[in-house]
């Protein structure tokens, strides 16, 4: 079930206080809820809840609005929470009639949210951005219709993987699993593994590398004796089979990459088996671990108009068809032109069949002045990342699980930055307004077409 939006009842309560008599309604984030189409967000997300059963959830406008501060402060669950009950703008952009001192909602609450909406309703939210966009004239349609594309690595907030820990973190969990379900092991290694662990660090950083290895050894031959002694009990005991199988399959992985570094399947990684090493060719940083994202930009403004992550590692031309897609499917308007880097050769879309024109450096047939002035623009994707990464409390890395959290985690990216540009925009918008009062300087910024204050 859903509980529906708040509304305002017109009553007046002597020991409430409402937000709207303590914000200043020409803050930003007042404007900004204004504009906000609470509705039509109620009524695209209400369908990801069953209509007639369970404890009802919290209101759309409750949950959307978390999720968009969130992803605009770059907080994590627990500090939005925090924040919210505290802050009476907050409160005001969600939509509450009194000021409250409890919390909105249990943390967890937003990572229910998040996983009942997918991949789908959190791109309703970035749509969500591009239509606020488009009102306060942060972006225009036309721009639109010229993008630029490029593909990043979205780290995963994992320990950087080496052999020893991750066969050190198999026998753990093994052993765990093992004592969870009353089955009787030999002898769990847990001093001597520990002990071989500490041993093997020291060695490896004294140079030592033949006792480093033989240490490694041990940790590895500590993993392959617990993995033997389970499957003998799965043996005997059938039913145990099911219950151990998934931790047996990660375990046995983690033991053939040890023995063997250039074995096709690897994990990097325990809790977060899908994490893939992609080489960058960064002299700072050679690997990185996690997932590839997409990011598509306007070429003028620099507006975040799609955002998706890819798994299997996938070539950048490959992606470009689904970037593309993606982008349509958000605005409701077919990108005429594309501006990428020279690792999306071969990517297979003409503008005879498809109607976009992919425009790459150096390439020399058909261009004109105003097309390679766009071209070489197109390296203002960059910094567009790397504020997308970093301008987050949470940190450059994701913390959301799962293939699922990969995908939220880059749109929520995208979430986040179109909406500190919104509010710069109606900042500037405000500060211009006020600016023309007599006596003071008048600027030459005029209200964008479509705002109502």
């Amino acid at each position: 079930m859903l509980r529906e939006n708040p509304e305002r009842t017109g009553q007046e309560d002597l020991f409430r206080a409402r937000p709207v008599s303590i914000v200043d309604m020409k803050h930003e984030l007042v404007k900004l809820a204004g504009l906000m189409d609470w509705g039509g967000l109620a009524k695209d997300l209400a369908g990801f809840y069953c209509a007639d059963n369970g404890r009802p959830g919290g209101s759309i406008r409750l949950m959307a609005g978390l999720c968009f501060l969130k992803d605009m402060k770059g907080l994590s669950d627990e500090e939005v929470c925090a924040a919210w009950r505290e802050n009476p703008y907050f409160q005001y952009f969600c939509g509450e009639e009194y000021f409250q001192h409890r919390l909105p909602v249990e943390p967890p609450s937003l990572s229910i949210f998040r996983k009942r909406i997918g991949e789908k309703g959190v791109e309703r939210l970035l749509a969500e951005t591009v239509e606020l966009g488009l009102k306060t004239g942060t972006v225009t349609k036309n721009e639109i219709e010229n993008v630029n594309v490029d593909t990043t690595v979205q780290e995963k907030a994992i320990r950087f993987p080496t052999d020893t820990q991750l066969c050190h973190k198999a026998r753990e969990e093994l052993v765990k699993a093992a004592a969870r379900l009353k089955v009787p092991l030999r002898q769990t290694y847990v001093r001597k593994s520990k002990q071989a662990v500490l041993l093997a660090n020291r060695c490896m950083a004294a140079r030592q590398v033949e006792r480093g290895r033989r240490m490694i050894k041990k940790i590895r031959n500590y993993l392959g004796r617990v993995i033997r002694d389970i499957e003998r009990a799965c043996e005997k005991t059938p039913h145990l089979q099911g219950a151990f199988q998934a931790e047996l399959a990660k375990a046995r992985t983690i033991f053939a990459q040890a023995l063997n570094p250039k074995a096709a399947e690897k994990i990097y990684s325990w809790h977060a088996p899908e994490t893939e090493c992609i080489a960058k060719g960064k002299v700072h940083k050679k690997y990185e671990f996690g997932c590839k994202a997409s990011i598509a930009s306007t070429n003028k403004s620099n507006f975040i108009v799609g955002a998706m992550a890819h798994h299997g590692k996938p070539y950048d031309g490959h992606t470009l068809r689904t970037v593309l897609e993606q982008v349509k499917r958000l605005t409701g308007i077919k990108p005429r032109e594309a501006n990428a880097d020279l690792g999306y050769r071969g990517h297979g879309i003409t503008k005879e069949k498809d109607g976009c024109e992919v425009i790459r450096p150096r390439q020399k047939r058909g261009m004109t002045p105003a097309k390679r002035k766009r071209q070489r623009r197109r390296a203002a994707i960059e910094p567009v990342i790397g504020h997308c990464k970093n301008d987050r409390k949470v940190g450059p890395r994701n913390w959301l699980a799962g293939k699922q959290g990969d995908s939220t985690n880059a749109i929520a990216m995208a979430i986040g930055f179109n909406l500190r540009k919104i509010l710069r925009k109606i900042f500037l918008w405000l500060l211009a307004r006020w600016l023309r009062w007599p006596g003071l300087i008048r600027p030459t910024l005029l209200q964008p077409a479509g705002w109502v204050f």
